[in-house]
């Protein structure tokens, strides 16, 4: 899995100019699913994210996490993550999960944030979408499950 973690103070996302999915502060995670990635790596991956320390606290030091500050997370599935602009103009997709297998753990993913105490939002899946947000600091963090980066 492959994540763009953003700290927002507000985020939502729309589909034909209606909100499906909105939050106040806390995170919009840009999640792709890869064609090697097992339903395990939704938990891992959920927990990760939950605990990652990129929110300030009393002394202006990024010490607290999502779960501390009590933050929401919007999660919108991109599987252009995957993409591999390394050979032509046009990139590869093919490390990216098929559609079944990426709905699938992309909504384990969503869930497992819930299971943890976050209230999650979300985009729907395979739809276009419009992301709209405001990055704290600006804080954005890449992540892999397979610590490539």
């Amino acid at each position: 899995m492959r994540a763009v973690v953003q700290r927002v103070s507000r985020a939502r996302v729309t589909i034909e100019e209606r909100v499906v999915g909105e939050i106040a502060a806390g995170l919009v995670i840009l999640l792709g699913v890869g064609r090697e990635d097992a339903p395990a790596a939704a938990g891992a991956f959920a927990e990760k994210i939950a605990n990652l320390r990129i929110f300030e606290d009393e002394q202006g030091k990024m010490n607290r996490s999502l779960l501390d500050a009590n933050g929401s997370a919007l999660v919108v599935s991109q599987f252009t993550l995957y993409g591999d602009a390394r050979g032509q103009r046009r990139p590869s997709f093919l490390a990216a999960a098929p559609p079944g297998q990426a709905k699938a753990l992309y909504e384990e993913f969503a869930e497992r944030l819930r299971k943890l105490g976050i209230t999650v939002a979300t985009g729907i899946f395979q739809a276009m979408m419009s992301v709209e947000l405001v990055n704290e600091g600006p804080v954005t963090i890449l992540i892999d499950s397979d610590k490539t980066f």
